[in-house]
């Protein structure tokens, strides 16, 4: 391993050891012990992935710094629930809107994030030629996942009944599960139209790192 893979396997440890000491914070007192668990169990399932597939397919740097802040934003949510992030409060204010959209900042990382790490697997597979071809299939991408997460929280609404509401934010909208759809593809596009450059150039360069 050269120099620049051990500075970056170095922060990437120290990024894993904030992260996890965040998530003992966000879980420390949680405004509902259950909610908390479901807004952050996919930092709990992909933290160990990420270190158990290192070895064979790190992801770029661009890449790795989105999970870390995406994972931020959902613990966060997790320890308020997110009709309540103090963060959303202020930016309801701010705009005079008529709800707390701390959500819709979650689900726009929700469709930015994946729509890198879609973009990445496709490339370096190479299992795409083509940028358009490779645009078209990662927003379908983003907007399964945020599909299949919309059906998650219709299921734990059927469960769980009024429990839910606080996993679910809607607030009282009944437009809420379109406009959080719309969100991820707004993401998914902003990531593709803003970063697409930067991602090729770490992209060729990833297996140095």
């Amino acid at each position: 391993m050269n120099t620049m893979s051990w500075t970056r396997a170095r922060w990437l440890v120290i990024a894993t050891v904030a992260l996890v000491a965040l998530l003992v914070v966000s879980g420390w007192k949680p405004y509902n012990r259950g909610t908390w668990l479901m807004e952050v169990a996919p930092i709990l399932i992909a933290l160990p992935v990420l270190w158990l597939t290192y070895g064979r397919f790190p992801l770029t740097t661009l890449l790795y710094v989105c999970i870390f802040i995406h994972a931020t934003i959902l613990m966060l949510g997790g320890a308020y629930t997110y009709a309540r992030v103090p963060l959303g409060y202020w930016i309801q204010g701010l705009f005079d809107l008529s709800r707390n959209p701390y959500d819709k900042i979650g689900h726009f990382a929700q469709g930015f994030v994946p729509a890198l790490l879609a973009r990445e697997i496709l490339a370096r597979g190479r299992y795409v030629r083509g940028r358009r071809m490779m645009a078209f299939l990662v927003v379908c991408t983003v907007m399964a996942i945020s599909v299949t997460y919309e059906f998650a929280e219709w299921g734990a609404a059927l469960a769980l009944g009024q429990g839910a509401d606080a996993f679910l934010g809607t607030q009282g909208d009944p437009w809420d599960t379109q406009s959080d759809m719309l969100f991820a593809l707004i993401g998914g596009v902003t990531a593709l139209a803003l970063f697409s450059g930067l991602h090729d150039r770490q992209m060729d360069r990833v297996g140095s790192e």
